[in-house]
């Protein structure tokens, strides 16, 4: 990031506080999707390193897992290269009640497997024109479909690399593909261009998230998440939950400590 750019970086305290208000806002549309059975789909898309994983982390931090929950596809194995290339992401899709959030999708066809070469320029043609179809398909049928791309600058994204190498939390992060693609930045770029032009539908449109300032694309993408789905703000009213009062004891003693195998007070040595 530039200079320039760092100085316009969303203050912590600024994002730390709306970033709590939207989270807040999550939970509701999440109890929205839940009471109405709404089918919500979340594509997250970009190059690596723009800051996809860390956006769905905050989207999905206070969410309960059995209502919102990440798919996160692991390389097709032989059986799945045999199927209907879009198979196995149906499989994926939300029942009423859910939501699901796309770490990657089925844009993979049209981003690392066509630039990378691991598929056929027919098979890549053939998705091209069958991915409006299946995406105007799930939207007819009722589904919230909604799809980010996360941009983020060369320059940048050397730089986000570069940290992950020297950082041992985060250089689980790099593969050997990801290094490859700083040698096919153009590429990549035209790929890119070439699949907003075929899927970037009415139905479906493509919205792009500048992320150059990670703090600012998260905020920026959940607000925007927020306002496009038609949730219903509850008015605050009473809870329906009670604390109920604790029972009389009727004698029950807990077991001697030395009965049962704590774990060490690490903590203590600090």
């Amino acid at each position: 990031m530039t200079e320039e750019g760092k100085a316009r970086r969303l203050p912590r305290r600024t994002y730390e506080k709306e970033l709590l208000r939207l989270q807040t806002e999550l939970v509701k549309l999440q109890e929205w999707v839940r009471a109405e059975g709404a089918r919500l789909v979340v594509v997250f898309e970009g190059r690596d390193a723009a800051g996809k994983g860390g956006t769905i982390k905050r989207v999905t931090e206070h969410l309960n897992p059995r209502v919102a929950r990440i798919a996160a596809l692991p390389t097709p194995t032989e059986r799945e290269r045999t199927q209907w290339y879009f198979q196995r992401y149906v499989e994926q899709l939300p029942a009423g009640g859910e939501i699901v959030l796309f770490d990657r999708s089925w844009y993979n066809r049209a981003g690392v497997e066509h630039v990378m070469g691991f598929c056929t320029h027919e098979e890549y043609r053939l998705f091209l024109r069958q991915c409006p179809i299946f995406e105007r398909m799930l939207v007819e049928d009722g589904i919230l479909l909604r799809k980010y791309w996360f941009s983020v600058s060369d320059d940048e994204q050397l730089d986000r690399f570069r940290r992950r190498l020297d950082d041992p939390l985060r250089r689980w992060k790099l593969s050997p593909m990801d290094l490859e693609s700083v040698t096919r930045w153009e590429a990549y770029s035209r790929a890119k261009d070439e699949m907003f032009v075929h899927t970037d539908i009415t139905e479906a449109p493509w919205f792009v998230v500048e992320s150059d300032d990670k703090r600012r694309a998260r905020v920026n993408m959940i607000a925007h998440l927020l306002d496009s789905v038609p949730y219903r703000r509850p008015e605050e009213a009473p809870s329906i939950l009670a604390l109920p009062p604790r029972p009389p004891s009727t004698g029950y003693q807990r077991p001697p400590r030395d009965l049962q195998t704590y774990v060490p007070d690490h903590a203590a040595g600090l």
